[in-house]
């Protein structure tokens, strides 16, 4: 039921959009909410992309970590007149990217418990004989690889959204205790590196969608409020509305 339990309240997304049901719920709760993207991402487009495509029935499982990196491969191999043999599995880290590849035709094989590189190498089996390609953005950490022995195909890039920044900290300073969210470390060090040397970071609250964002933040001794168990936006603002209902 709706409340007023963000009544008041200044939420700032610092991802690439935000999805429609989750601008409704903060408003049916009396929140106000504001997108200011940190990064963004552009496929690359390079020789590696030739020969990872001809040698896709070389491997036996697709690992995916996004939906960027999902959209990127279905380009990839639409140009390339390649069609992924039926016999390669699918093993995908998060419900968008899972339901992404689904929207494609894929079937997903195997998901981790929780959807974060360290758990899904902890959690991720495949045969001695069975060999994986671990399609990568350009700022994706070497968990995977180091966990599962996977090849890397490095499919799109990242890198700071300098455009919103000034807005960003102008919105920032117009509101009392704005409570700014992020969903990756990188958007927190790009926010350390952009924001913090005018806004310092006690002026603001935080939001963080999973414990390696949350390992970001601490990194600059921040603690967030709210880190819920299921790594979504959703989730991070019905947790923000639960607390706030407690005060």
């Amino acid at each position: 039921m709706p409340s007023n339990a963000l009544l008041g309240k200044t939420i700032i997304i610092t991802g690439s959009s935000v999805v429609q049901s989750v601008q409704q719920l903060i408003e049916q709760h009396g929140g106000k909410v504001y997108n200011y993207p940190l990064i963004e991402t552009a496929e690359i487009v390079s020789d590696e992309d030739s020969i990872y495509t001809a040698n896709l029935d070389s491997y036996q499982w697709l690992i995916f970590t996004s939906q960027n990196a999902v959209t990127s491969f279905i380009n990839k191999c639409e140009r390339s007149r390649i069609k992924v043999p039926s016999s390669i599995k699918v093993a995908a880290v998060g419900e968008k990217t899972a339901t992404l590849l689904q929207q494609h035709g894929y079937s997903i094989h195997f998901m981790p418990t929780v959807y974060s590189a360290d758990v899904f190498v902890k959690e991720f089996v495949m045969e001695p004989t069975e060999r994986a390609l671990f399609l990568r953005g350009s700022m994706a950490k070497s968990t995977i690889h180091d966990g599962t022995g996977a090849d890397e195909w490095t499919v799109y890039e990242t890198r700071p959204c300098t455009t919103y920044l000034q807005e960003l900290e102008q919105c920032i300073l117009e509101h009392e205790e704005p409570i700014v969210i992020f969903a990756s470390p990188s958007a927190v060090d790009i926010y350390a590196e952009h924001i913090v040397p005018n806004v310092d970071w006690r002026y603001v609250k935080f939001g963080s969608i999973g414990h390696v964002t949350t390992s970001a933040l601490a990194k600059y001794g921040v603690e967030p409020i709210v880190q819920p168990k299921i790594y979504t936006m959703q989730a991070v603002i019905e947790q923000l509305i639960l607390e706030e209902q407690k005060k």
